[in-house]
């Protein structure tokens, strides 16, 4: 089997992130672009995106395959089943501290490149000659960004990097010492 016909690595990403949510007690979020082939309550998707809270408390019977994400859930207490092709997700992140991944927006955003979403930053929605070059390099499927909260922006490569000093001039810092 070669790399093009070798499956998506998506759903086995969006996976093992809702795993890790779960398993840290953290509430696993999805960002999915909406088309004709997403079914979810059209009145609550706005710039032609939705954001849908697939935990287990938020859902029943969530099925998390490799084409499809289907669940029923409540949207304003009236229940509706929701059916998410995996290559409309653009994001899953945790609620409570917005780490997770976002990957590449679905193919007719490529090709559409003023019509990027909002929700991706200008790290994620790449000029359309950088777009043509990726396309190139690398599948759609491969390139993906990992997002990072603000509270760590300061680490790199999951380590604590030191912060850099302080701006001269300020007040002398001082040891307090606590009993």
């Amino acid at each position: 089997m070669t790399a093009q016909e070798s499956t998506s690595t998506r759903p086995y990403l969006i996976r093992a992130l809702y795993e890790w949510c779960t398993d840290n007690g953290l509430t696993p979020y999805v960002a999915v672009r909406v088309d004709d082939s997403v079914q979810v309550p059209r009145e609550y998707v706005k710039d032609g995106e939705i954001v849908l809270n697939i935990s287990f408390d938020a859902t029943s019977a969530l099925q998390l395959g490799n084409e499809f994400i289907e669940f029923k859930a409540r949207f304003g207490g009236k229940p509706r089943e929701i059916l998410v092709p995996v290559g409309r997700v653009i994001a899953i992140y945790a609620r409570e501290n917005g780490q997770g991944m976002a990957f590449p927006p679905p193919v007719d955003l490529l090709s559409s490149a003023g019509d990027a979403p909002a929700a991706l930053s200008a790290a994620a929605a790449p000029s359309p000659a950088q777009t043509e070059e990726a396309a190139v390099a690398a599948p759609a499927e491969d390139r993906i960004v990992q997002l990072v909260g603000v509270e760590d922006s300061h680490k790199e490569d999951g380590g604590d990097a030191p912060r850099p000093p302080p701006a001269q001039g300020g007040a002398r810092p001082s040891l307090k010492r606590i009993k």
